[in-house]
């Protein structure tokens, strides 16, 4: 069976074949002497071949302040797993890895391949990631924004899955013919990468639809609050409560509405700025999202931030929203605060405008 303590007997990393031993010493080279993506990739390696039993694990910071956690190994092992098993990874299949590997999604890259004995070549994180175009890979996890650059690419990658973020209609539709499997993930540091996956190319009419299908073993509910509750005891002996707003079709599939943490209550309406935000997608070229400030009459008023110097701003492109998803004012600022991955942070960037 496999185990965190084993490396497999197949796994490479960057076309070399490591065991145990030699995995440490690599990890080591990298700390001392690589880049800084290599010394990201040094230091998880260090703390996965120790003789503690968990990672400690950062948080992106982009929902809330970021946190420390303890993900236990048997569990990183446990999705791996559950992950090589759905997508058909077999031993010696060829993967890329192009995320941060201090953060999970970079991390559990490196895990599926030690523990499913997987070809690993790692390249730098970048939008536009670059890459052998004359090797073929079975697997590879993007962010959003390397999805949109990299759609064009595709060819070499049989499958892709894409998570940190929504997946906007405008890349949707840049992928929709291309031969790749796509599929759009969600997690969390807290479900150990992704539980659950949504297709979003490649379609049988039978699979077409806009729902997170969870991976087998995991089931999902809803607190009183509308939020989705995760059970799986593969990777949580508790069961897992998020902050996401959710609409449960089944025990086994959820439609995603947002954030309870950005829920808008605007004269008795609830606004979800997610949902406004994916509307937008495609009409707004700069960096924006959906916020809210007080007001004396609505409580909250609905409210575009937008990334720009130029306070001009045609608002005509409201028109793709319903009568109370329009923004009463458009909020302009130079530059956005980010996360330490690359998300807009939306707390500190409203408090640059002290709102």
């Amino acid at each position: 069976m496999p185990n965190y303590t084993n490396v497999h007997l197949k796994f490479k990393l960057d076309g070399l074949n490591y065991k145990y031993d030699d995995l440490m010493e690599v990890a080591y080279s990298y700390v001392k002497e690589g880049l800084s993506y290599q010394q990201e990739l040094g230091n998880f390696l260090l703390d996965w071949l120790d003789n503690k039993d968990y990672v400690k694990v950062q948080t992106s910071g982009s929902t809330g302040k970021p946190k420390s956690l303890e993900i236990k190994k048997e569990a990183m092992v446990n999705s791996a797993i559950a992950t090589g098993d759905f997508f058909n990874l077999k031993p010696g299949d060829k993967v890329l890895h192009c995320l941060p590997s201090n953060f999970i999604a970079g991390k559990m890259m490196i895990v599926r391949a030690i523990i499913l004995g997987l070809e690993l070549d790692m390249v730098e994180p970048k939008a536009l990631p670059l890459i052998d175009y004359e090797k073929d890979y079975a697997f590879c996890a993007f962010t959003p924004m390397q999805l949109k650059h990299f759609a064009k690419y595709l060819k070499s990658i049989k499958t892709v899955i894409v998570g940190g973020g929504q997946v906007s209609e405008p890349i949707i539709e840049s992928i929709k013919d291309k031969k790749p499997h796509v599929y759009e993930t969600y997690g969390m540091t807290e479900t150990v990468s992704h539980i659950a996956i949504k297709k979003l190319n490649n379609f049988n009419d039978s699979e077409a639809d806009k729902y997170f299908k969870t991976l087998p073993d995991i089931t999902v509910s809803v607190d009183d609050r509308g939020c989705l509750v995760i059970d799986a005891p593969h990777l949580s002996k508790d069961k897992i409560i998020t902050n996401d707003i959710v609409k449960v079709h089944s025990e086994k599939s959820f439609e995603w509405l947002g954030r309870f943490d950005n829920v808008i209550n605007s004269g008795g309406i609830k606004l979800f700025p997610e949902q406004i935000e994916k509307k937008l997608k495609n009409k707004i070229k700069e960096e924006f999202f959906v916020a809210s400030k007080p007001d004396d009459t609505l409580g909250e008023k609905l409210v575009l931030v937008i990334e720009k110097k130029d306070p001009d701003f045609d608002t005509s492109v409201f028109d793709v929203l319903d009568k109370y998803e329009k923004p009463k004012e458009v909020i302009t600022i130079a530059k956005f605060i980010e996360t330490a991955s690359g998300k807009i942070h939306r707390e500190k960037t409203l408090a640059l405008k002290n709102i």
